[in-house]
């Protein structure tokens, strides 16, 4: 195995950890952050569970797209934002899927996805597109046959796109969700990927372009 690979895989296990912790402290943490009990377990339709499942499966597509781009370029500066959102999103998610293990709750559900934000019947899957912001299986076929600036440029698009897609759902569960940890973690990738679009829009811009129209 290469340094490199080594890297990942200790930043790997590093952040399987990290979620173990978050898993184990929401059992202490099911207040709602405002003072006011909450179920110590939500139902299976709840924003809580709901925000789990979805920003999982988003959060997944995020972490292939810059394992991808890895591969595809040798620019460090998007190397080194792809390898942050990779393991901060696989982070996240194990945390997510921990809960619904804790909570004793499915990983998938039958409603539409985004239905606990009441936009169930307004959103489309379109070509592996199951969420706002999430990329098509084209687009993704497509990032792995780019290389150097032309993949960073598309991988700096579907990002952009992605994240303000994950904006919207993790206000969502802001709004919504009543376990109190949940709560604080979205508010946390609120914060953290809007800080992310400001530094891409930046990159693409230091690359003569933009967002995707």
């Amino acid at each position: 195995m290469s340094p490199r690979a080594i890297g990942w895989a200790a930043g790997a296990a590093a952040a399987a950890l990290v979620a173990a912790g978050a898993v184990t402290y929401a059992v202490a943490d099911s207040g709602s952050g405002d003072g006011k009990a909450a179920p110590s377990t939500p139902s299976a339709d709840s924003a809580d569970a709901g925000f789990a499942r979805d920003m999982a499966v988003h959060h997944q597509q995020a972490v292939e797209m810059s394992y991808i781009v890895r591969d595809r370029t040798k620019n460090e500066d998007v190397r080194r934002l792809a390898y942050d959102i990779a393991q901060t999103q696989a982070n996240q998610r194990g945390m997510l899927l921990g809960w619904l293990d804790l909570w004793e709750l499915p990983k998938v559900s039958a409603d539409p996805p985004m239905t606990w934000m009441g936009m169930g019947g307004m959103v489309t899957a379109k070509d592996g597109s199951l969420m706002p912001g999430m990329a098509t299986d084209t687009q993704m076929r497509k990032l792995g046959t780019l290389n150097g600036k032309q993949a960073e440029i598309f991988y700096l698009q579907l990002m952009t796109n992605h994240h303000k897609g994950g904006i919207h759902m993790a206000e969502g569960c802001v709004a919504k969700c009543t376990v109190g940890v949940e709560k604080r973690l979205a508010q946390g990738m609120v914060d953290a990927q809007q800080s992310e679009l400001q530094v891409m829009a930046g990159m693409l811009k230091e690359r003569g372009a933009g967002p995707l129209s």
